[in-house]
């Protein structure tokens, strides 16, 4: 039986770099988490140990750091693609370079004063392939994204009408809470040099909690549609969406015991088990995602 060697990347994970321009007395923070993978001819390290043709991941890492002084971080996802085409410009054993990103959000208190706000992360993954297969912006897709945005309706959500088999004990409710930890990551058709990556990402948020926010859901799976359709309606850039959505469970306590009645007022939070509602948007005739998906933390639907 022959054996062979399979796909094969490496990189360098997680360089936490943190750049403060100092603007006079105002200095503006930016704080990121970068990651470097990448894939090519290196079959020779593998069978024969020859690491003639390795970048080390030391060399990487010193890059992420270097590039952050000289090039500056003016966004995550411009940042991420200076680093991804540089990597696959200047390695000759390299066919593709992914630079991934989760970008921390300070809020301001002073003019060099900040506070870490809350545990949403934005997220970003460029890939460039220099062989030039793929889109036609000639072999670079940028997913962004963000993840562990929580997020809540109290009321205007139902579920009923769902199979009931011997082992269903779930009871079929009118009105519940609805709650999430968003997970979504949006595909861009073309990365171009014209794209602002700053209103991009703020108008796909917005319109995707408008959506969460608006629609009278009968399912988790019925607002995870209409965040991903509302992003595409709203974003003609956009590509595909795709979302990850746990249902925070929220269950009535039985507070009859002691004599008090509960008129869905008082909850149990449950963290697990919980139920995970996945899927994709996508706009027809948008060009095709190439290895955009891969290692981005996407994977739900392939």
């Amino acid at each position: 039986m022959a054996i062979h060697l399979g796909p094969n990347q490496y990189g360098k994970a997680e360089t936490r770099v943190v750049r403060v321009v100092r603007d006079g007395a105002r200095h503006t923070l930016t704080d990121l988490n970068v990651s470097v993978s990448l894939a090519g001819d290196l079959a020779a390290t593998h069978l024969t140990g020859d690491n003639s043709g390795v970048l080390t991941t030391d060399a990487q890492k010193n890059t992420v750091y270097a590039f952050a002084r000289e090039h500056g971080i003016a966004t995550p996802e411009e940042f991420a693609l200076t680093l991804a085409r540089h990597f696959a410009a200047t390695q000759a054993t390299v066919r593709r370079a992914r630079v991934s990103v989760e970008a921390y959000a300070w809020e301001r208190l002073g003019d060099h004063s900040f506070a870490r706000r809350g545990q949403e992360v934005r997220t970003v993954s460029a890939t460039v392939d220099a062989g030039g297969t793929g889109t036609e912006t000639g072999g670079e897709w940028v997913v962004c994204g963000l993840r562990d945005l929580v997020v809540a309706n109290t009321t205007d959500s139902e579920f009923w009408g769902y199979v009931k088999d011997p082992y269903t004990t779930l009871p079929e409710t009118r009105d519940r809470i609805l709650a999430t930890a968003v997970d979504a990551r949006w595909r861009h058709a073309d990365p171009g040099p014209a794209t602002d990556w700053e209103k991009s990402y703020a108008e796909t948020r917005r319109l995707m909690l408008a959506a969460f926010t608006g629609t009278y859901s009968y399912s988790l799976q019925q607002t995870l549609y209409a965040m991903g359709r509302a992003a595409l309606d709203g974003r003609p850039e956009l590509a595909e969406v795709r979302l990850s959505l746990p249902n925070r469970h929220h269950f009535l306590v039985d507070l009859a015991p002691f004599g008090l009645d509960n008129p869905d007022e008082v909850y149990i939070a449950a963290d697990r088990p919980y139920g995970l509602i996945e899927g994709s948007v996508l706009r027809e005739g948008a060009p095709p995602a190439g290895p955009a998906w891969a290692e981005t933390g996407a994977g739900l639907v392939t």
